[in-house]
Protein backbone atom coordinates (compact mmCIF):
# COMPACT_ATOMS: atom_id res chain seq x y z
CA UNK A 1 0.00 0.00 0.00
CA UNK A 2 1.38 3.96 -0.80
CA UNK A 3 1.31 6.19 1.58
CA UNK A 4 -0.03 8.57 -0.21
CA UNK A 5 -3.07 6.09 -0.85
CA UNK A 6 -3.22 5.92 2.51
CA UNK A 7 -3.31 9.24 3.66
CA UNK A 8 -5.64 10.12 1.01
CA UNK A 9 -8.01 7.47 2.65
CA UNK A 10 -7.26 8.97 6.04
CA UNK A 11 -9.07 12.63 5.36
CA UNK A 12 -11.07 13.07 8.55
CA UNK A 13 -9.03 10.93 10.54
CA UNK A 14 -7.15 11.63 13.60
CA UNK A 15 -3.05 12.23 13.25
CA UNK A 16 -0.30 12.87 14.65
CA UNK A 17 2.48 13.91 12.51
CA UNK A 18 6.18 14.44 14.10
CA UNK A 19 8.44 17.11 12.26
CA UNK A 20 12.26 16.80 11.88
CA UNK A 21 12.27 19.56 14.09
CA UNK A 22 10.77 17.55 17.21
CA UNK A 23 7.67 19.55 17.29
CA UNK A 24 4.33 17.60 16.91
CA UNK A 25 0.65 18.00 15.85
CA UNK A 26 -2.29 16.05 16.81
CA UNK A 27 -5.09 16.35 14.96
CA UNK A 28 -8.00 15.52 11.96
CA UNK A 29 -6.29 15.21 8.43
CA UNK A 30 -8.41 17.63 6.35
CA UNK A 31 -6.55 17.11 2.98
CA UNK A 32 -2.96 15.78 1.33
CA UNK A 33 -1.47 16.37 -2.03
CA UNK A 34 1.13 14.39 -3.76
CA UNK A 35 4.28 15.99 -1.88
CA UNK A 36 2.45 15.12 1.13
CA UNK A 37 1.69 18.53 2.61
CA UNK A 38 -0.91 18.44 4.52
CA UNK A 39 -4.09 20.24 6.20
CA UNK A 40 -4.92 19.83 9.81
CA UNK A 41 -8.00 21.10 11.79
CA UNK A 42 -8.45 21.26 15.57
CA UNK A 43 -4.92 20.67 16.14
CA UNK A 44 -2.91 20.74 19.73
CA UNK A 45 0.70 21.91 19.07
CA UNK A 46 3.64 20.22 21.48
CA UNK A 47 6.89 21.58 21.46
CA UNK A 48 10.03 19.84 21.29
CA UNK A 49 10.35 19.48 24.77
CA UNK A 50 7.14 18.71 25.78
CA UNK A 51 6.53 21.48 27.76
CA UNK A 52 4.92 23.83 26.02
CA UNK A 53 1.31 23.15 24.42
CA UNK A 54 -0.56 25.53 21.52
CA UNK A 55 -4.04 24.52 20.47
CA UNK A 56 -4.70 25.66 16.72
CA UNK A 57 -8.05 25.57 14.57
CA UNK A 58 -5.83 24.96 11.78
CA UNK A 59 -2.40 24.41 10.08
CA UNK A 60 -1.10 23.53 7.18
CA UNK A 61 2.61 21.26 7.41
CA UNK A 62 4.87 21.01 4.54
CA UNK A 63 5.56 17.41 3.77
CA UNK A 64 9.37 17.39 3.74
CA UNK A 65 9.24 18.49 7.16
CA UNK A 66 7.05 15.26 8.16
CA UNK A 67 9.83 12.61 10.41
CA UNK A 68 6.93 10.43 10.83
CA UNK A 69 3.36 10.16 11.08
CA UNK A 70 0.63 7.90 13.93
CA UNK A 71 -2.44 6.78 11.92
CA UNK A 72 -4.95 4.71 13.80
CA UNK A 73 -4.69 1.59 13.52
CA UNK A 74 -8.75 0.67 11.65
CA UNK A 75 -7.35 2.84 8.70
CA UNK A 76 -5.17 -0.13 6.85
CA UNK A 77 -8.38 -1.80 6.57
CA UNK A 78 -10.22 1.01 5.33
CA UNK A 79 -7.42 1.42 2.77
CA UNK A 80 -7.76 -2.09 1.63
CA UNK A 81 -11.21 -2.17 1.19
CA UNK A 82 -11.25 1.81 -1.01
CA UNK A 83 -8.55 -0.06 -3.18
CA UNK A 84 -10.64 -2.25 -3.79
CA UNK A 85 -13.29 -1.05 -4.47
CA UNK A 86 -11.16 1.32 -7.25
CA UNK A 87 -10.07 -1.52 -9.12
CA UNK A 88 -13.57 -2.88 -9.33
CA UNK A 89 -14.61 0.45 -10.60
CA UNK A 90 -11.49 0.21 -13.22
CA UNK A 91 -12.07 -2.77 -14.59
CA UNK A 92 -15.91 -2.02 -14.88
CA UNK A 93 -15.55 1.41 -17.22
CA UNK A 94 -12.75 -0.89 -19.08
CA UNK A 95 -14.34 -0.57 -22.65
CA UNK A 96 -12.60 0.00 -26.02
CA UNK A 97 -11.07 -1.54 -28.93
CA UNK A 98 -8.48 -2.89 -26.23
CA UNK A 99 -5.35 -2.84 -28.45
CA UNK A 100 -2.06 -2.05 -26.93
CA UNK A 101 -1.57 1.48 -28.43
CA UNK A 102 -4.78 2.40 -27.19
CA UNK A 103 -7.44 1.67 -29.34
CA UNK A 104 -6.19 3.98 -32.01
CA UNK A 105 -6.89 1.93 -35.01
CA UNK A 106 -4.87 0.91 -38.04
CA UNK A 107 -2.44 3.77 -37.66
CA UNK A 108 -0.74 3.31 -34.55
CA UNK A 109 -0.69 5.89 -31.61
CA UNK A 110 -0.32 9.45 -32.03
CA UNK A 111 2.49 10.88 -34.02
CA UNK A 112 3.16 8.64 -36.75
CA UNK A 113 1.88 10.85 -39.70
CA UNK A 114 2.34 9.09 -43.58
CA UNK A 115 5.82 8.64 -44.30
CA UNK A 116 8.12 5.72 -43.52
CA UNK A 117 10.81 6.00 -40.85
CA UNK A 118 10.04 9.72 -40.19
CA UNK A 119 11.43 12.89 -42.11
CA UNK A 120 9.91 15.14 -44.47
CA UNK A 121 8.42 12.10 -47.15
CA UNK A 122 8.49 12.30 -50.37
CA UNK A 123 8.55 8.98 -52.79
CA UNK A 124 11.47 7.60 -50.51
CA UNK A 125 9.81 8.06 -47.14
CA UNK A 126 13.43 9.24 -46.15
CA UNK A 127 14.83 12.64 -46.02
CA UNK A 128 17.17 14.73 -48.37
CA UNK A 129 17.96 14.81 -52.32
CA UNK A 130 16.03 11.89 -54.29
CA UNK A 131 18.89 10.69 -56.39
CA UNK A 132 22.03 11.61 -54.40
CA UNK A 133 24.29 14.05 -56.33
CA UNK A 134 23.16 17.39 -56.98
CA UNK A 135 19.99 19.35 -56.58
CA UNK A 136 18.15 18.84 -59.34
CA UNK A 137 15.04 17.58 -59.45
CA UNK A 138 14.44 14.92 -61.97
CA UNK A 139 13.54 11.33 -61.10
CA UNK A 140 15.99 9.74 -63.60
CA UNK A 141 18.50 8.58 -60.79
CA UNK A 142 21.37 10.07 -63.29
CA UNK A 143 22.03 13.17 -61.16
CA UNK A 144 22.95 14.73 -64.41
CA UNK A 145 20.92 17.86 -65.90
CA UNK A 146 21.08 17.55 -69.75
Amino acid sequence: MLPLTLLNVAAGSPLLVELKGGDTYNGRLVSCDSWMNMNLREVVCTSKDGDRFWKLPSCYIRGSAIKYLRLPPDLLEKAKVASQQQQQQQQQFRGGRGNRDGGRGRGGGRGRGRGGRGGRGGRSGGRGRSSGRGNNNNQSGSGRSS
